[in-house]
């Protein structure tokens, strides 16, 4: 399955390549990307995949780059720009979608870890040290938004940056952590209905302090809920689906190994796994027709 894979994430390298030009510098864009996504495809670190000897079965790049090369082109903007035009380029017919759904997915690491920007936080099921994954899902395995933060950082306001994230009007479902003011407020005055479940669904007031009226009438249409809002909170699950998605399957994003460590590392290494997961997609589509 490597092989067929890889075969998609070549493709789609070569033809954004030409896009951008080399300059002065000995190795391209597309050859930077296209060595990191060989490892992460075979879940290693970058300096695996700058030894030759390691693209058995494929045609390596002419010249391979070194680690210290890769890891300095990795921090670029114009990696970063490739590697965020390939996922549009793996799933250019995703149509618009009117229902999304939120959630968040903690990536933990080793709690005595040095890693500066891991941090203690909720996990699953209980404490954790570690990142979290935040997105935004419509109705494909692409993120519509996302982001990586440490784990201690607040679900409601990671789901406000999203939003800023070019989101279009329509509905937004979440489950009971972003049930939030502040969050009711910035997504309802972008003309986006959040719905979540009550923080503390045993709750039979408001109490006293100043509540947002998207939140009011979000509780509202809970308390009553039409055909629609119910059928809207019961495929809020859709959401754990998409990273059921991203993670069941060989070469996805089971866990952060040892050497992702350091926000920027754990953002390109998700980022490296989502374009997996597009590829995997696409493959699929290919030998159904």
């Amino acid at each position: 399955m490597e092989r067929e894979l890889w075969k998609i994430l070549s493709q789609a390298i070569t033809q954004l390549d030409r896009q951008y030009p080399r300059g002065m510098r000995t190795h391209s864009v597309g050859r930077i990307v296209r060595v990191y996504l060989w490892a992460a495809l075979h879940d290693r670190p970058v300096y695996w995949a700058c030894d030759r000897r390691n693209w058995a079965g494929v045609r390596p790049p002419v010249a391979l780059p070194d680690q210290s090369t890769m890891s300095r082109r990795l921090r670029e903007q114009d990696t970063e720009q490739m590697l965020n035009q390939l996922m549009q380029t793996l799933d250019d017919a995703a149509p618009a979608s009117l229902i999304r759904y939120l959630d968040g997915k903690p990536l933990p690491i080793s709690r005595h870890s040095i890693d500066g920007d891991a941090k203690f936080g909720r996990g699953a099921g209980g404490k954790d040290r570690g990142y979290k994954l935040h997105a935004i899902y419509g109705c494909t395995n692409r993120p519509l938004a996302w982001s990586i933060t440490p784990l201690n950082h607040s679900e409601s306001h990671a789901a406000a940056a999203l939003i800023d994230d070019q989101l279009t009007p329509g509905y937004l479902v979440g489950d009971g952590g972003y049930d939030a003011n502040h969050l009711y407020e910035h997504a309802g005055r972008q003309q986006i209905q959040l719905f979540t479940h009550r923080r503390y669904r045993q709750a039979k007031g408001l109490g006293h302090h100043r509540h947002s009226t998207f939140r009011r009438d979000a509780i509202d249409r809970l308390t009553s809920p039409s055909p629609f809002v119910r059928d809207l909170l019961r495929d809020r699950r859709d959401v754990e689906t998409r990273f059921a998605h991203l993670t069941n399957f060989g070469g996805g994003l089971t866990c952060l190994p040892p050497w992702v460590r350091g926000l920027h590392r754990v953002r390109l290494w998700v980022t490296a796994k989502m374009l997996i997961r597009l590829a995997r997609d696409r493959y699929r589509e290919r030998t159904v027709a």
